[in-house]
């Protein structure tokens, strides 16, 4: 009798669904220890959550991710919410994560949610209510433990920053029983001392170490501060109540020190630039005056009486040499002219036809006897010759 096989897809098949019709799977909450944590390009979570006995794979799709409030290393103590089921190609099961959160915290990050949903409701992280920050201080104050990395990496940044800024430091318990109290003191303290800023913050640490910075109280007294406050606690990761309550959120004291204090020397280099500048702005604007001076005193000297009357005397000089240069010229042609008429009036001169032995016959009143028809006999007549005249009677008339 043969028996009766199954292929390995049809078992992986069949048990895919007995997971799917096991609702405890579909809603399931494991308790572990993150191991082989891979961040994958996709955006994907690849990792492995186990205990002493056991082991299992698990994975985060990138679409899951708000459900994640803190980067997983290994070695962390996680609660992992989601589904289990096959992976029907290699008959592989893992764990689909829908939210992680660090063991022993879900109780905290509850509280956590509850206050911040309670305090935005009434108002108390709006925007409006928000105090700019000085960009110019003084006097910087500073609510944090005085032997932590918090405060000595705020002097260094401030320090190297603007040495002038006074730094008041306030001692205060940042961690465990009265902690609260302590950073409330602190805030009170500064606010009536009138420093221009305030940094509220410590180091990193778990959610339990940061706890007092959750407490309703301390976001209360940070809101109430007359003064600007700068919330600065844990690493750029972690998120406080104080963070929202405050008037600006850093993600580290070395960075609410680099926000609260301005860099002088940075000033002082964009004053150098704004100095040379303003020395090249000046000198433009003194060589431009002396320019238009100068071309409005040639203007002027130009429009001057002195200036116009010595040149209406070079106009003047220029039309007297031009009139005696003309009155040359019409002198030398009239000489020229009376010297050809002289020509030749002395060719048809009386006087020297006379030379030549012609005379010049007027009848007894002087006039002129050009005709002997103009003549009759016995009339008297005057013979002009080159050497005198001669009176004469005419005795006889004869015609051509």
């Amino acid at each position: 009798m043969s028996k009766k096989a199954y292929s390995v897809g049809q078992v992986n098949a069949y048990i895919k669904r007995m997971f799917e019709e096991d609702f405890l799977l579909h809603g399931i909450c494991v308790k572990g220890e993150v191991s082989n944590c891979k961040y994958h390009s996709s955006g994907h979570i690849y990792f492995t959550i186990k205990d002493e006995k056991a082991a299992m794979s698990a994975v985060m799709f990138a679409g899951n991710r708000k459900g994640l409030a803190f980067r997983m290393r290994e070695g962390d103590k996680v609660l992992v919410t989601g589904s289990i089921d096959v992976y029907e190609r290699d008959g592989r099961y893992q764990l689909y994560a829908k939210e992680i959160e660090k063991d022993g915290e879900g109780s905290l990050f509850l509280k956590f949610e509850a206050l911040k949903r309670e305090l935005e409701e009434m108002g108390m992280f709006a925007a409006e209510y928000k105090k700019p920050i000085p960009k110019f201080i003084r006097t910087l104050g500073i609510v944090t433990a005085p032997t932590g990395a918090a405060v000595q990496d705020i002097r260094n940044i401030a320090g190297r920053r603007n040495p002038y800024v006074q730094l008041v430091l306030y001692p205060a318990q940042v961690q465990g029983e009265g902690a609260a109290y302590s950073i409330i003191n602190g805030i009170h303290a500064l606010d009536v001392m009138g420093v221009d800023v305030i940094i509220v913050g410590r180091g990193g640490g778990s959610i339990e170490d940061l706890w007092a910075f959750n407490e309703e109280m301390v976001a209360r007294a940070i809101f109430e501060c007359e003064t600007p406050v700068i919330s600065a606690v844990g690493h750029e990761t972690d998120t406080t109540i104080s963070d929202f309550a405050a008037d600006l959120r850093a993600p580290t004291p070395s960075a609410a020190a680099e926000l609260a204090v301005y860099d002088i020397f940075e000033l002082f280099d964009e004053m150098e630039g704004l100095n040379r500048q303003l020395r090249r702005t000046m000198e433009w604007k003194r060589d431009t005056a002396r320019h238009r001076c100068q071309s409005l005193a040639n203007r002027l000297q130009l429009k001057s009486p002195a200036s116009q009357i010595n040149e209406k005397k070079l106009y003047a000089a220029s039309l007297h040499d031009k009139l005696e240069q003309e009155m040359k010229d019409r002198l030398a042609g009239a000489r020229y002219r009376l010297g050809m008429l002289s020509g030749r009036l002395d060719g048809v001169s009386p006087a020297k036809q006379l030379s030549k032995g012609l005379a010049f016959v007027t009848d007894a009143s002087g006039r002129r006897i050009s005709s002997s028809s103009c003549v009759q006999t016995g009339a008297e007549i005057r013979v002009r010759l080159q050497d005198g005249s001669i009176m004469a009677e005419v005795k006889d008339v004869q015609g051509l």
